[in-house]
């Protein structure tokens, strides 16, 4: 059993696996400082100061100044700021990973392409077939001209 999971865990794929989620959890905290020390401070400046984090609607009849006063005093509170950050942050984790995935595309299909620049010189031979082709292609097609079936001699009948 053991042997059989030492096998399973030293694949490729699950190596693969647990390194994307360790820099899959990196990249989140620094996707999260971007967007609460950079976007956010300039959406609050363009909005005349408003910090979304501090948004909430309380379910019941008292007002309370703070989220925090609300939360303390047990009042069902609405997080409705936080849950615009959260919307935020998914945003731009998306697209930061669509520009990663896109960029392993090309990357992906550079690789693959039989034109590209890191491909060795074709031989003489390949060179070679190619002008040919090339030089068939642009000649114009000549059709053969028809045999003519050869002419039957006539035979005069001797008369008898």
């Amino acid at each position: 059993m053991f042997k059989e999971f030492k096998t399973f865990i030293a694949r490729g794929n699950v190596m693969d696996m647990a390194v994307g989620i360790i820099m899959g959890a990196a990249f989140t905290a620094i996707v999260n400082s971007a967007v609460g020390d950079l976007i956010m401070p300039i959406i609050g400046f363009l909005t005349d100061g408003v910090d979304f984090s501090k948004k909430f609607v309380t379910l019941g009849l008292e007002q309370y100044p703070t989220m925090e006063a609300a939360q303390a005093a047990g009042a069902v509170v609405i997080t409705y700021g936080l849950f615009i950050n959260a919307v935020i942050n998914f945003l731009i984790i998306a697209f930061c990973v669509f520009l990663l995935v896109k960029g392993v595309n090309n990357l992906k299909r550079k690789a693959e392409d039989p034109n590209a620049k890191d491909a060795p010189p074709p031989s003489k031979d390949i060179v070679l077939l190619t002008e040919i082709r090339d030089a068939l292609v642009k000649a114009p097609a000549k059709k053969p001209a028809a045999k003519k079936a050869p002419a039957k001699k006539k035979t005069a009948k001797k008369k008898k």
